[in-house]
């Protein structure tokens, strides 16, 4: 059954025409308009009750019509969704955060409800659609030391010794410098920022850390997060790369567009590069402070079932929640088949046109671009895909709990 996504206009999201997100919800919801100089930021498809998907055919929300047909819809031992599938359109950087694991939700959400909406945790992952940069997980120890010594206003701020103690690779100089920073007094912050800016426009050729300080100062002058660039890697993702975000790891996505698929949650502890409330000292308390090469932090697909389903790439993190397939057909394939999950599964149209059959029941559907489809656990395992000769290979995204 066809699904309209729901559109999130955050600031930071791409502006009118420029967004994937609006090109996708231009073509998904005939009702919607779309407004010259406007940010669309997210395109939400699932069941979470903060931007719940609607069944074109009957206008329910797709919460309410999974509970109408159990188990008949996502399979036997659940009653919603174990996951959230997005597409992100990113102009400007979205704050600096960690996502607890589900012990700590749970316990946030007691305790703080109208910051943390749910109990459940939020491990994600992102695949890129376009070139995308990211903020991910701390850098090795050692470069981490090398970036900050070069900076005489960092070491102002942060105190020589502390910096030197980061060169033995402890742990703990790591939280005391990064605390340190963190808590920084704003007069003192603010100083030490002016000092870089200056020095960084002073220069006739500038690095990408450069380039890239100046970008963030533009949109969050004075910031604590503009420095946190100097501590966490920084990812250049070409279309189809992808990383996965396990509870605790610190990120901050900077500019593109991706696909994203994550727990059912909307929980985050954010610190940085926001105008929106820092909970600084439950990020400092949960963090990993495990530093890695930037290369580590790439995710790598799998293919299941390389004999008949040879254009399916899946990603499968470490957690039951969620997994994502990307289809790519090329050209010229006239039939392919798809796996549906025992709990059913979302798939997003990004390119091409074909038609979707249940074996089972022998639906059909029309697939295109901006085509969200919610298929249901009775469909049965074997989607067969007719696809038509449009020009263009036929490439779709499969959200889906991971029973791998």
């Amino acid at each position: 059954m066809e699904l309209i996504g729901n559109v999130k206009n955050y600031d930071w999201g791409k502006l009118d025409a420029e967004s994937y997100v609006a090109k996708l919800a231009s073509v998904n919801d005939g009702k919607f308009v779309l407004e010259k100089g406007k940010p669309y930021a997210e395109l939400w498809m699932g069941d979470h009750c903060s931007g719940p998907s609607v069944v074109k055919s009957s206008g329910d929300e797709l919460g309410v019509f999974i509970q109408k047909d159990l188990p008949g819809t996502i399979g036997e031992g659940q009653t919603k969704l174990s996951y959230l599938f997005k597409v992100l359109s990113i102009r400007k950087a979205l704050s600096i955060q960690v996502h607890p694991n589900k012990e700590e939700a749970e316990k946030l959400h007691a305790q703080f409800p109208d910051i943390y909406k749910d109990p459940n945790h939020k491990p994600e992952l992102a695949i890129a659609l376009t070139e995308f940069q990211a903020m991910c997980g701390f850098r090795p120890y050692a470069e981490i030391h090398s970036l900050l010594t070069a900076w005489p206003e960092i070491e102002t701020l942060l105190g020589k010794n502390n910096i030197e103690s980061l060169a033995s690779g402890d742990e703990a100089a790591l939280k005391k410098l990064y605390a340190t920073l963190m808590h920084s007094e704003p007069e003192q912050l603010e100083k030490c920022i002016f000092g870089m800016v200056a020095k960084i426009q002073a220069r006739s050729a500038r690095s990408d850390l450069d380039n890239l300080f100046l970008q963030l100062h533009k949109d969050f002058p004075d910031d604590v997060g503009l420095l946190s660039i100097y501590f966490l890697n920084i990812l250049h993702l070409k279309p189809g790369q992808a990383i996965y975000l396990p509870a605790n790891v610190p990120h901050a996505y900077i500019s593109g567009d991706c696909i994203e698929c994550m727990a059912c949650s909307d929980n985050v502890v954010r610190a940085g590069l926001t105008p929106k409330f820092k909970d600084v000292d439950t990020l400092l308390r949960l963090v990993s402070y495990e530093g890695s090469p930037s290369e580590a932090k790439l995710f790598q697909p799998v293919q299941l079932d390389k004999a008949n389903q040879p254009y399916t790439r899946t990603f499968i993190p470490t957690v039951p929640d969620f997994a994502v397939a990307e289809i790519k057909v090329p050209k010229g394939v006239g039939s392919y088949t798809i796996t549906n999950r025992p709990n059913g599964c979302i798939l997003l149209v990004c390119s091409g046109k074909a038609s979707l059959k249940s074996e089972a029941s022998g639906e059909e559907l029309r697939l295109e671009f901006g085509k969200i489809v919610f298929v249901p656990a009775k469909a049965g395992g074997k989607l067969k895909l007719q696809i038509e000769d449009s020009g263009s290979e036929f490439v779709a995204y499969q959200a889906m709990s991971n029973d791998f």
